[in-house]
């Protein structure tokens, strides 16, 4: 009998997973979360501003050490102010992410303060839970997107001192992450190069 993870990379297969009643249902989180794929190709038609809340919405809801929330979401939707900001914080060293020019939503998630409880205790961990706890936000607002038929994509590759210039911002602020977003060009998901469930899990 082939193994767990050999069935879910060769197949595709998620029925192992599933309960008799859940494989009559809708669409379940493994299904989406083998859906989600970063998308660097993009239509120009444009998404709707209520999709764009409800993926925030989303990020809102998401866990966070001792509750700090420790994020806070710029959204550009307009095609020429994509296109200035692009110019300027892809270009030179960051010129491979260029494609994101193409996409008819940017969000630039901000990095706020945590509160001084998750701050201490990062600090005691040597751990930046901010990161962490953005890294959670963002998921949840990719899946969001994906659940919506929206393509997303990550990027940490960017010119941060030109963003915060193009945004009219100070220094002291900080962006950590660019996320592109809009219908992809096509609706095929390449198949996922994972490692196998045995290699990264062990119980006790």
């Amino acid at each position: 009998m082939a193994s767990i993870s050999s069935t879910l990379l060769h197949d595709g297969n998620l029925d192992l997973f599933r309960s008799d009643e859940e494989k009559g249902a809708g669409i379940l989180f493994l299904d989406l979360v083998k859906k989600r794929t970063s998308t660097r190709r993009y239509s120009q038609i444009p998404v709707d501003r209520k999709d764009l809340d409800r993926c925030i919405e989303a990020a809102r809801l998401a866990p966070s050490a001792c509750n700090s929330q420790p994020w806070s979401f710029v959204i550009s939707d307009d095609p020429e102010r994509n296109h200035k900001i692009c110019s300027s914080i892809f270009s030179g060293p960051y010129r491979m992410n260029r494609f994101a020019e193409e996409a008819p939503v940017l969000i630039f998630i901000k990095t706020e303060r945590s509160r001084y409880s998750a701050m201490f205790g990062g600090l005691f961990r040597g751990t930046t839970f901010s990161l962490i706890d953005i890294g959670i936000a963002c998921e949840h607002l990719v899946l969001q997107a994906t659940e919506l038929g929206l393509g997303t994509c990550w990027i940490g590759w960017f010119n941060e001192k030109a963003l915060k210039k193009e945004l009219g911002l100070s220094g002291k602020h900080r962006f950590d992450i660019v996320l592109t977003m809009g219908y992809p060009v096509r609706d095929n998901v390449p198949s996922k190069k994972r490692k196998d469930i045995e290699s990264i899990r062990r119980y006790l």
